[in-house]
């Protein structure tokens, strides 16, 4: 504060804006009491850190730092222009554009016209458009087994020296961090190999994604390790709650048919029946991880839509939970094969029916009145205009989208078949061209205007490059990538002025 003495602090923090001087102001700046610190002062703190993390090569814990210090001053300046601009620079450079638009939106609103933020609005709507991940997934999961490899064997060495469990979690959460922005796990030990168990926590969506990163893991970690998705299924599992043991043999079970391959339980226990009527929410989730570890979590999200907890026994046919298990293998493997087959549950299939919008300015996929695909989350949220997997998969560098194109050229008999047919054959043709280590295709559908392709990239310049070459052999007039979010613009694959 020395050199300060007889100089005004907001004048000498712009002069070292000017002469890009950061450090000083962060050094000056912390060293006024907090207290004293005015919601201006701590904004140019944020500011100073975004900037300093620029210069860091993008430190994401800056970036982080200057968020938190703007959150402390919301009340005072949630309607000021630098306030919201500075907001939103941290979270467009963290890579997650969707929390910086409505900041950079609100931003503009205290300045229009103002071009550095409608270039930055710009900037963030591409990216949300046509994401260009510095790593893509493929390459972020290359990464993440590298580093597995290269520290399994004192993470192995620690589960058998039973270190604290937070600090092994910890070591691993470090080894799959390059492949991973978050990712859920359980580690242990069957009696001939270490197990690395990945939970998708009830998310189809994530089921995807960890199944592509299980199908890439290196022979010389599979000699060491199982490598498993979902919580396998253990008949004997209890819990502990409220000092008493609740076991799978105290819960009771009826079960109805909700569809197809889908079972609704009724289930009760009479030690859970104080902890049901005091904390009703807790005593579902509790419910829910004995079912995944009873059944196994793959088993569980495939056939259990839905569960009830009963305060009194109902009549009728009831067996204990332990036997679930057998139960679920008699009435399912048959048609199924291994019910906890995680990448079969991926190929499972649902058919969906809409109501069609006529208007030819509708959202794209408005027109849809059939379709199919094997993952509903992706095309519900879209539906919804919600875009939490999106958001989640962003921050792994992975795109999921859709290729739509008119179906105006489709006549004569059989049309219906004639569209099944190209969308088949585009889909193949891609994927032989980028690779299943590029591409997943998840479905497709049907419209009154445009046909649609669905797919998850896991190297989307890859699947992209690929299907440039693929369309622009085929004899449809134009054709766009769309991301599985509606308030963004489609990308051009293909385009023919003449045609219609």
């Amino acid at each position: 504060m020395e050199e300060l003495k007889n100089k005004n602090i907001p004048e000498q923090i712009a002069a070292w804006n000017e002469e890009e001087e950061y450090q000083k102001i962060v050094d000056v700046l912390l060293a006024v009491p907090e207290e004293e610190r005015t919601p201006e002062l701590v904004s140019e703190l944020a500011r100073a850190y975004n900037n300093l993390a620029g210069e860091e090569n993008g430190d994401e814990s800056m970036y982080r730092t200057a968020i938190e210090l703007l959150k402390s001053v919301e009340e005072e300046l949630k309607e000021d222009h630098c306030w919201n601009y500075r907001m939103a620079y941290a979270y467009c450079f963290l890579d997650e554009p969707w929390d910086a638009l409505p900041y950079f939106e609100k931003a503009l609103e205290a300045r229009p016209g103002d071009e550095d933020t409608e270039e930055m609005i710009d900037f963030c709507l591409g990216s949300l458009a046509l994401p260009r991940f510095e790593k893509p997934f493929c390459q972020r999961v290359r990464e993440g087994w590298e580093s597995f490899l290269a520290g399994e064997e004192d993470l192995r060495r620690g589960i058998d020296e039973k270190r604290q469990g937070d600090e092994i979690v910890e070591q691993c959460n470090k080894l799959l961090k390059p492949a991973f922005s978050d990712v859920s796990f359980e580690l242990g030990y069957n009696g001939r190999k270490h197990e690395l168990i990945l939970s998708p926590e009830g998310d189809k969506a994530k089921l995807f994604q960890l199944v592509y990163f299980q199908k890439q893991a290196p022979k010389e970690v599979l000699e060491h390790w199982n490598i498993l998705v979902g919580r396998q299924h253990s008949g004997s599992f209890g819990l502990q709650i409220f000092g008493q043991n609740v076991s799978a043999e105290d819960i009771f079970v009826w079960v109805k048919q909700q569809g197809d391959d889908e079972l609704e339980l009724s289930l009760y226990c009479e030690k859970l029946l104080s902890f049901l009527k005091e904390d009703e929410n807790k005593a579902y989730w509790m419910m829910y991880i004995m079912l995944d570890n009873v059944i196994g979590e793959i088993a569980a999200m495939r056939y259990i839509g839905g569960v009830e907890l009963l305060e009194k026994p109902l009549e009728g046919v009831n067996f204990s939970l332990e036997k679930l298990p057998e139960y679920l293998n008699q009435r399912f493997s048959e048609q199924d094969g291994d019910i906890m087959d995680a990448e079969k549950y991926c190929e499972r299939y649902t058919v969906y029916e809409t109501e069609p919008s006529e208007e030819e300015d509708a959202d794209v996929r408005m027109d849809i009145y059939v379709g199919g695909t094997n993952c509903p989350t992706l095309i519900n949220q879209y539906w919804n205009n919600a875009a939490d997997t999106m958001n989640a998969y962003h921050k792994d560098g992975i795109a999921a989208g859709f290729f739509y194109y008119p179906l105006t050229g489709f006549t004569g008999e059989d049309r219906s078949g004639k569209i099944l047919d190209f969308r088949d054959a585009v889909s193949e043709e891609i994927l032989a061209g980028a690779g299943a280590d590029a591409v997943t295709f998840i479905g497709g559908a049907s419209g009154i205007y445009f046909g649609y392709i669905d797919f998850i990239a896991w190297d989307l310049k890859a699947v992209l490059d690929t299907a440039v070459e693929v369309l622009k052999e085929k004899d449809i007039a134009w054709a766009v990538f769309h991301s599985f979010r509606r308030d963004v613009n489609g990308i051009i694959l293909k385009s023919d002025q003449n045609g219609d």
